[in-house]
Order: C-alpha cells, then sequence, then structure tokens
C-alpha cells in the first residue's frame, strides 16, 4: 500500500506506555509522531498497566495533531495477542509490530489487526530490526501490494540490529549504514516510509545533529528518538530549509512554463535540471506545505 498524502513524519518520540506523566506530557511536545511503547520501554510486571494506560491515552483523542503510534510487544511473547486487542479498537492511527523477519509476518500482523476490531485506516507499520529482516525488506515491503493490506512504513530498530549482529554503533555508522540503504530501497520500491533508528547518546547534541544529517542524506522520512530534547533539532534536520523550497518553486514554474513544456531539461540558473527534479520540487513543497499546515 502507497501512501496517499504526505504527512510530517520528521520526528517520532518513543513514550513509555507505564509511565502515565509522559503520556500526559505527550499531548503538549512539538514530535510528528508519538510511539506510545508496550514493548522494550516497559518492564514485564508493568505490562497490563501500561496497555490499559495507552488504549485510554488513544481513545481519549487529545493528541492534537500528532501521529499516534502503538507499539505492541511480540505476537510469540505472553503479552502481544493481549495488547493488540486492547489497542486496536481505541483507534491509534497504526500499530507497530516488533521484529518482523518475513513478510509471512506482515501477513499475520494484518490479519490479526482486522479481527481485533481496528478502525478502517489503521495503518501497520513494522520494525525492521533482525539480520532475517534486513535480508528479507524486499519481500516485507512488498507484502504491501497485498489487497488490503495496511503496510505503510518502516522503522529501523538499530539498537537490536546491533546487538544481534555485533557490529558496533559507531559515530558515521559505518557497520550499519548498507542495511540502512538495504531497508530504505525496499521501502521506496513499494511506497513506503522509513524512520531512521534512534541515538542512545542524550547528552551528545553535536553527535546527534550529525546523525540526523546523515539520515536526511540517506533520505529517511525521519528519525526516531528517545528523549524530547532531541525534537526540536530533529525537526530543523527533516525540515526543507528556506532556500530548498525557494528553488522547489522556481524548478516547477519554469517547467510549467507554456515554452517548455515538451522538454525533459533546462538550464535553470546556470543549473542543468531535468524533468524528473521537478518531481522531487513537488514533494519538497508538498512536504514544507504540510509542516506548515501542521504548525498553524
Amino acid at each position: 500500500m502507497t501512501n496517499q498524502a504526505i504527512r510530517p513524519r520528521r520526528s517520532a518520540l518513543y513514550m513509555p506506555g507505564s509511565n502515565a506523566r509522559a503520556l500526559e506530557k505527550a499531548r503538549t511536545i512539538d514530535a510528528d509522531c508519538l510511539i506510545l511503547d508496550l514493548e522494550d520501554a516497559v518492564a514485564p510486571d508493568q505490562k497490563d498497566l501500561a496497555r490499559k494506560q495507552v488504549a485510554e491515552a488513544v481513545a481519549a483523542r487529545a493528541f492534537g495533531f500528532r501521529e499516534v503510534i502503538v507499539r505492541l510487544n511480540g505476537f510469540d511473547t505472553p503479552w502481544g495477542n493481549a495488547d493488540l486487542a486492547a489497542i486496536a479498537p481505541s483507534g491509534p492511527d497504526a500499530i507497530l509490530v516488533p521484529k518482523v523477519s518475513d513478510a509471512s509476518a506482515v501477513g499475520t500482523a494484518t490479519a490479526k489487526i482486522k479481527a481485533a476490531g481496528a478502525p478502517a485506516g489503521t495503518a501497520l507499520w513494522v520494525m525492521m530490526e533482525t539480520p532475517l529482516g534486513v535480508l528479507n525488506a524486499a519481500g516485507i515491503a512488498a507484502a504491501s501490494t497485498a489487497p488490503d493490506c495496511p503496510l505503510s512504513c518502516f522503522v529501523m530498530g538499530t539498537n537490536d540490529l546491533a546487538k544481534d549482529t555485533r557490529a558496533a554503533l559507531a559515530p558515521g555508522r559505518a557497520p550499519m549504514l548498507a542495511w540502512l540503504q538495504t531497508c530504505l530501497a525496499a521501502a521506496r520500491a513499494y511506497g513506503l516510509d522509513i524512520l531512521d533508528g534512534v541515538y542512545n547518546a542524550i547528552g551528545d547534541a553535536e553527535g546527534f545533529e550529525a546523525e540526523c544529517r546523515q539520515g536526511v542524506d540517506l533520505g529517511m522520512d525521519g528519525k526516531t528518538l528517545i528523549h524530547p530534547k532531541q525534537i526540536d533539532p530533529c525537526n530543523a534536520a527533516f525540515s526543507p530549509d528556506p532556500q530548498e523550497v525557494d528553488w522547489a518553486q522556481l524548478v516547477i514554474e519554469t517547467f510549467e512554463q507554456p515554452e517548455n513544456a515538451g522538454k525533459g531539461a533546462l538550464q535553470i540558473d546556470g543549473r542543468m535540471v531535468e524533468r524528473l527534479h521537478a518531481d522531487i520540487a513537488r514533494r519538497t513543497l508538498a512536504i514544507a506545505d504540510a509542516i506548515k499546515a501542521r504548525a498553524a
């Protein structure tokens, strides 16, 4: 399933479902997406409480413009099916399933979400965080083409990938770039969004900003976050700057001039620009407009 409308997903903040104060604070922070977490951020003895609190918070519809995603525990754990039964009817924007390693998991999740009574339009997001998931990324993304499949977004789980592969989470992420690019190519081939993994060093602002810039350069739609202080620099990094917006507008206006209707390439301000760049420019303007509308 390809996305029907462009929606800013620059920043996606994980919020522990067991923390009532955090869920309350989530109503005021400036993240584009809130991932209300029932999995890694919640201890086993807090699972029932987290499930209840998150279901109530989602049903209250108090998060405003923020896209609300709930990350479940895996269906192979003691909690995953109970999570889905409680969360699906509350109507989150998306349900995030962890450790998806092959296409069959997408079909299983789709069937379970429907059977649990999720409202029409509830999206499926999947964590790409296992070595097998990376190797099967194209098949997982291709599963989105099945009738009524709600898969719309990959979320990179870089910490789990590092654990399972024993790769270092080093500055610049050289050991992980091939896996990030493989998942990104698979997502783009089938019209899915993709969010970059988290940055663990909360106090390292310079390192975080560098990794955000890297995510932008790779082509990510946004980044998952673990602390509210990461939101503003993340939003800034994944937003088109004014010069980009001006250039995009110029490219579109130039190609739309009647005398350029049949031309595949033009020289604009000393730069050779192909018609495909007009498509890129339209997406830049659409993202900028969506961000502006969200801010309003």
